[in-house]
């Protein structure tokens, strides 16, 4: 394997406690209230407010061709990569009784459907979105899924021959892989509703052993997917759990990194695919034209923008066009999940995560 690797530690002073989110949730309120014409009350009717936690460099094209194509301005609020989704969707609940957003465009689903099920969110059933296989959409219209992430291994080729990478969400409980794999914190974004999904796929009991279980196995525990690509693409790791998206990016940049997709075998789980998701703010202030903008982004085009750009998103719609580099949902494994019941699941994890001794491992976290 090479030189020994590093490892983080598992929790410590720089957890996301209740703190940081208070300041993260404040600092986003300062965006907003910024959003606001100085000395001005009335909203101006011909524009669309979107939160948006896909990552600004892959949505700034999008945003920026529905407004030449429509003439509608846009004004996005981005989060940060370590309180994505959460941040966001906190803040959406905080404005309940006066939205400021028109549209919540999130970057995976969990927290989608929590705001769902808080009333946050207008049922609408877009027009653009009626190829969209129905898995992929909420019955009742409340969010509709596009343009998906895969959960995989990003695997430095120089630290970690084919030989001996990892295959499953199990291998990291090998104690001879010990130390040698990343894994970002699981309260925020695509992690936390990995973590989430886990609940509600292996049962409770067992997703608590598994995650108990990396810290008997010296897991380095990170702030961020990014942090987790960047620090096995650094050989520092020598792999780690993170999206398709950021291992995308390293290779791109020409690091020597492989993807794995795991658990394709027989009896194992499957992978995790997670979608963009996308839904009207109930009583948010331009509502015609938030659900214009939620018709141009739920299109066929638009999909293909996603699976062609940086974030090498998987479409969900099996005839659209994507580039060799992205793998077809068709052509994997997935992991059967039942969004709904995971997001049931999302307190009673970020609970127990939140239990004394949990982020050290300790059997008083079981």
């Amino acid at each position: 394997m090479g030189r020994p690797l590093p490892r983080s530690s598992p929790g410590g002073s720089d957890w996301l406690g209740a703190r940081r989110v208070r300041a993260a949730l404040a600092t986003l309120l300062v965006a907003v209230t910024s959003l606001l014409p100085s000395g001005c009350a009335e909203e101006r009717a011909n524009e669309v407010v979107v939160y948006c936690a896909l990552d600004q460099e892959y949505a700034d094209t999008i945003v920026a061709d529905f407004t030449a194509a429509t003439g509608i301005p846009v004004r996005p609020v981005f989060d940060n990569e370590i309180t994505k989704t959460v941040g966001l969707a906190n803040l959406i609940k905080l404005e309940k009784e006066h939205p400021k957003a028109d549209v919540f465009w999130n970057n995976e689903i969990v927290n989608t459907i929590r705001l769902k099920s808080a009333g946050c969110l207008e049922p609408y059933a877009s027009p653009s979105a009626a190829d969209i296989p129905p898995q992929w959409k909420d019955a009742a219209g409340f969010w509709t899924g596009f343009a998906a992430r895969a959960r995989v291994f990003i695997v430095n080729k120089e630290e970690c021959p084919a030989a001996q990478a990892p295959s499953s969400y199990a291998d990291y409980l090998d104690p001879a892989r010990k130390g040698q794999w990343a894994i970002a914190k699981p309260v925020a974004g695509t992690t936390a509703s990995h973590l989430a999904v886990l609940f509600q796929v292996l049962g409770e009991a067992k997703a608590k052993e598994w995650w108990l279980g990396l810290h008997a196995n010296q897991a380095g525990l990170l702030t961020g997917n990014g942090h987790v690509m960047k620090a096995v693409r650094a050989g520092e790791f020598a792999y780690g759990f993170t999206d398709t998206d950021d291992y995308r990016v390293a290779e791109q940049d020409g690091y020597p990194v492989t993807c794995v997709y795991p658990d394709q075998g027989d009896g194992q789980l499957g992978c995790l695919v997670i979608p963009n998701t996308i839904s009207l703010v109930k009583g948010g202030p331009h509502p015609d034209a938030g659900r214009k903008f939620v018709d141009y982004v739920l299109s066929r085009e638009t999909e293909r923008k996603l699976a062609f750009g940086g974030s090498a998103q998987i479409p969900v719609r099996t005839d659209v066009d994507a580039p060799p580099w992205v793998r077809r949902i068709g052509d994997l494994k997935t992991m059967r999940v039942d969004f709904e019941a995971a997001a049931a699941q999302f307190d009673a994890a970020q609970e127990w995560l939140t239990t004394p001794g949990v982020l050290e491992g300790k059997p008083a976290g079981k």
